[in-house]
Formats: structure tokens, sequence, C-alpha cells
């Protein structure tokens, strides 16, 4: 698993995703889901926390805390401040514990594809891909609350 975290973990974020979900979509007998997936997210090197809930229909998660290392390699990128960007944007839930959308990287200042798995009721795989969902590395974010 790649780590997000100083400057080449980072950079290696265009492969590995940040945070991540989407609220309780509906699927299969048309009742709401839970939404298990709301709540805070640390991720592997604890850099970076989240806070993923619900975005109208869609889920986000926007950064709540972030190591003052990791805020100055986004805002060398001309990312904009860290803390208070929504990170996980515009996940549909597309499963059972399973959603896609976009994760903005700061480093990159751009967005990539991206897919959340919920793992265990305290942890989501988060993968970002490119080339179309091609090449994608993943984390394990944990739950902090």
């Amino acid at each position: 698993m790649t780590k997000f975290g100083g400057a080449a973990g980072f950079a290696a974020l265009v492969f590995a995703v940040t945070l991540g979900l989407t609220p309780g979509a509906t699927h299969g007998s048309g009742a709401a889901q839970p939404a298990a997936v709301h709540g805070t997210w640390i991720n592997p090197k604890r850099t970076v926390t989240v806070v993923t809930s619900p975005c109208g229909q869609l889920l986000c998660g926007t950064v709540i805390s972030a190591t003052p290392e990791v805020q100055a390699i986004a805002k060398k990128a001309g990312a904009p401040p860290l803390v208070g960007t929504k990170l996980l944007r515009d996940y549909r839930q597309t499963g059972k514990d399973k959603w896609q959308g976009k994760v903005f990287v700061p480093d990159r200042n751009a967005s990539y594809y991206s897919t959340i798995k919920q793992v265990g009721a305290n942890q989501l795989k988060i993968s970002g891909c490119i080339l179309g969902g091609l090449l994608c590395k993943s984390q394990i974010w944990t739950r902090v609350s």
C-alpha cells in the first residue's frame, strides 16, 4: 500500500487517493443503506483527517486536520488551503459497501477517479486511479469517530 505523507508519499497519492464515501443511497430492496461510512477517518500515516458526510444525494469528505508538512506540500503545488478542502467529491454508491467518485490530490491540484470499499466497521479501502481506472493503488483508512 502506498502511504500518504511526506513529499514522496503525497505525490504517490495520484495513485493512492485520500478518504471517502457516499451517504445512504438506495439499493436492492429500495431501503436506505446505513450511514456507516459517515464519520471521521485518518490516513495510514496519520497526517490527514477527513470527515465524510452527505453532499446532497452524494458523499463528500472534507479535511479537518493535516500536519504542517502535508499542508506545506499542498500550498507549494498551488492547491487551496488543505484544511476545509473537499478531498472526496461526488461519491455515488455502486453496490453494497462500495462507492465511486473523484479524489482531489492537493499536490497535483487535480482530481482523479476513485473507489471506496468499506472493509469493516472501522476501515475503508480507498483507491485512486489513472488512465480510466487501469492503474490503481489503495490505502486503508481508519475510523477515528
